[in-house]
Parts: structure tokens; sequence; C-alpha cells
């Protein structure tokens, strides 16, 4: 079977910025820095897609993964703590950006995905999931005036291992709250280490199997 070929142009090495940066026109720095961009652009922490970055990164400070590096944008998974789990995290919210007849239904997106090669630039074969469990992350807050994604406080956290979605006999592409709520319980920013903790000792107790002891 013929080997891949090796990419002509590898992933690029990716450092982690200060935000002081500034934007360069003819060789001069303009009065125009990386952080203002940072600020036009991810401000808003309810946005969608900000919200869900920022989850992964209020996660990985509560179970102790690297935050001191950059983040993977392509990896096949979120995050990966200290014992070496690799997190899957997903956010949802009742409140948005956008003005609201009601407050949004509560559901996560889980399909079974490929997995990208960054090596690469190519996909693999089998679509499945590829973190060892997943943290559903939400922002349990109702009023717009008050809500606020830096205080931990207005999350709640549910940790399910990747084999209970696997097993499930629903929608093998999303998960509402309350078909969480009857396969794990809710858990604060404070106790999201010793859940995903508890997740992954399962996890390698089933993974090893019962044992018997000699007398």
């Amino acid at each position: 079977m013929n080997e891949p070929p090796e990419p002509l142009l590898p992933p690029l090495a990716v450092c982690r910025r200060t935000g002081e940066e500034r934007l360069r026109a003819n060789g001069k720095p303009l009065p125009i820095s990386l952080l203002d961009f940072w600020q036009w652009s991810t401000s808003d922490l309810v946005s969608n897609v900000t919200r869900g970055r920022f989850a992964e990164f209020i996660v990985a400070t509560a179970v102790g993964a690297d935050v001191n590096g950059v983040r993977n944008e392509w990896d096949t998974f979120d995050l990966t703590d200290p014992s070496g789990l690799k997190i899957e995290v997903k956010s949802a919210a009742y409140v948005q950006s956008w003005g609201q007849a009601r407050p949004s239904a509560i559901s996560w997106r889980t399909p079974p995905t490929l997995a990208f090669d960054v090596a690469t630039g190519g996909y693999g074969t089998e679509s499945r999931r590829h973190a060892d469990l997943y943290v559903f992350a939400l922002l349990d807050h109702r009023d717009k005036t008050t809500v606020d994604p830096l205080n931990t406080d207005q999350w709640r956290f549910f940790v399910l291992p990747t084999r209970a979605l696997n097993a499930r006999t629903r929608s093998q592409h999303s998960i509402t709250l309350a078909s969480i709520k009857a396969l794990a319980d809710s858990v604060s920013y404070s106790a999201l280490a010793a859940a995903v903790t508890r997740a992954g000792k399962a996890r390698r107790d089933e993974a090893q199997g019962p044992t018997s002891g000699v007398a």
C-alpha cells in the first residue's frame, strides 16, 4: 500500500502572543495593537463562537489542563487533563447576544467526526468520538442584565464518559438537557476537577475489567 505523500507545507509553529504586538505598515509600527483586535473581536463572551472557546478555557483551568500554550484549533478533542484524559467541551446558554422572545432551549451537538491530521492536512476514515469524556458546560443564567460568563458561579457542568454517548439509542448527533440530567448530575466549577477524576477512574476500571482476589 502506498504511503501518503509528505505535505509540501508543514503545519505552522504557533507562538503565544502577549497582545502588545502591533500592526505594521511600510516597515513601521502602527498605534494599533493585537490587544485592540482581541478587544474588538472577542469582548462578547456570550456570543456562540466566543462562548464555546471560553467554556473550553474555563474547563481547562478547573481541571488543571495546560493553558500556558496556544489552543489547538484543529485537534480531534479540546483538552488533556494532567492524567492524560482527553476531554471534549460543549457549551450552551439560555441567554444569547441577539434579541430573544424566550430563553433558548438547551441542547448540545455531539456527532461522531473524522479525525483531522494537522501534520498532513488530511482526514481519517473512521467517524467516531475521539475524546475519553465530554464536559457539557451550561451558562445557567437567564437574566440578560446580569449575565456574566466571567462569573464561574453562573456556570454548571455535566461530565459524561464518551461510552455513555455511544450507548445511547436515541440521536447520535445531539443531546438535550433533559437527557443529560438523566445520565449525570451537574457540578459547580470548584467541583468539576473531582467529577472529571471520578469519570476517568471509572473509565480505567472498566477498561481493566473485573478482578478477582485469592484468599
